[in-house]
């Protein structure tokens, strides 16, 4: 008479309780909040804000006009002291590579501005 072999049961039961003992604490710390819905609206017009665009070959863009990577931190400086309550619109494009992102990124944190915003589009 042949006998089940139940070691690989134990196995996949013992991997199982790990798993949920790892994962419960994890889930308990979650908080659930149901949010409202709203309709798409358009911002309102800030006289506040220039719009920083980086190109598919990664060229830094201050408000439609191309700036050198090295100038970048001085330009943004400069936006900064005429005022003091600029904030950055960031559009990437999609090609763009990541480094050149990060790079515009640490110069506008460089230059002291507060506010940065990463413009997206609606899929």
């Amino acid at each position: 008479m042949s006998e089940i072999n139940v070691t690989p049961l134990v196995d996949v039961m013992l991997v199982l309780l790990v798993v949920f003992i790892v994962t419960t604490p994890l889930l308990a710390q979650v908080v659930r909040v149901k949010l409202p819905k709203t309709e798409q609206t358009e911002p309102a017009p800030d006289q506040h804000i220039a719009i920083l665009s980086v190109t598919a070959e990664g060229q830094p863009m201050l408000d439609d006009r191309p700036v050198p990577l090295d100038a970048l931190e001085a330009e943004l400086k400069a936006l900064q002291d005429r005022d003091p309550e600029i904030g950055i619109q960031l559009q990437a494009d999609r090609a763009a590579v990541f480094e050149a992102v990060a790079k515009v990124m640490a110069s506008a944190q460089r230059s002291g501005i507060g506010k940065l915003s990463f413009v997206t589009v609606q899929q």
